[in-house]
C-alpha cells in the first residue's frame, strides 16, 4: 500500500528526471536564439532540438516567452550563485571587488547575455523579467557586502545602494551597449584590466579620510 502510494503517477516523470528533461529543453532554446536570432526561434525549432513535444513545451512554459523567461531565471540562478560565491571568499576587498568586476564584466559581454538583452529588447514582458533577475536581483548582494565594508571602516559608503551604482558604472561603463550594437566583445585580458581599473577608481572614490 505504502509502495503504491508513493509511486510516481502514471505518465508523469519523477522530479530529478523532469528537471533534466527541463534544462535539457533550456539549453536548446539558448542553442536556437544563438543560432537563430529571437525573431526566428519556433517553439517546434527547440522542441526538435530538445528531443520534446511541442505539447510538452506548452505544458511546462506556457508559450514561446515563458520559454525565454525561464532561460532567464536559470541564468539569473547562475549568476547570482557566481556573485555569492565572489564576495563570499574572504579575500581583501580590492581583490574581491575585482573579482567580482571581472566576473560581471564576462557574463554581460558573453553570447548568451547578448542574445537574452537583444530579445528582451522585443518583449516588454522579457524585458522586465531580465531586470528583475539581474540588476535588480545582483544589487542587493553588492550593497551588502559593501555595507558590511563600511560597517567594518574599510570605505565610506553609507548609501551601499549609492556606492554599488558607483561601482557598477566604473565596471560597465559603455561596454555592454558597444557590444549589443555589435562590436566584438573584450578579450578575457582587456576584462581584467578593466575590471581592476574600476576597482581602483572606486576604491580612490570610497576611501576613508
Amino acid at each position: 500500500m505504502s509502495s503504491q502510494k508513493n509511486a510516481p503517477r502514471r505518465g508523469r516523470l519523477p522530479a530529478a528526471e523532469r528537471e533534466e528533461r527541463r534544462n535539457a529543453v533550456l539549453d536548446a532554446t539558448e542553442a536556437a536564439l544563438l543560432d537563430e536570432g529571437y525573431d526566428n526561434v519556433t517553439m517546434l525549432a527547440i522542441a526538435r532540438r530538445a528531443g520534446a513535444s511541442k505539447e510538452t513545451l506548452y505544458s511546462w512554459f506556457g508559450n514561446r516567452d515563458g520559454l525565454f523567461a525561464a532561460l532567464i531565471e536559470r541564468s539569473a540562478d547562475e549568476s547570482g550563485a557566481a556573485v555569492d560565491a565572489a564576495l563570499g571568499t574572504g579575500a581583501p576587498t580590492h581583490d574581491t571587488l575585482t573579482g567580482f568586476a571581472a566576473g560581471l564584466l564576462t557574463l554581460l559581454c558573453s553570447p548568451s547575455s547578448i542574445a537574452l538583452n537583444r530579445a528582451a529588447m522585443q518583449s516588454p514582458e522579457l524585458s522586465a523579467r531580465l531586470l528583475a533577475s539581474g540588476r535588480h536581483r545582483v544589487g542587493p548582494l553588492v550593497e551588502r557586502y559593501l555595507a558590511a565594508r563600511h560597517d567594518a571602516g574599510e570605505i565610506n559608503a553609507p548609501d551601499p545602494a549609492v556606492a554599488f551604482e558607483l561601482l557598477y558604472g566604473l565596471i560597465i561603463r559603455d561596454v555592454q551597449i558597444r557590444v549589443l550594437l555589435g562590436e566584438s566583445p573584450p578579450s578575457s585580458r582587456s576584462i581584467k584590466r578593466q575590471a581592476a581599473t574600476a576597482v581602483e577608481q572606486f576604491l580612490t572614490l570610497v576611501a576613508v579620510d
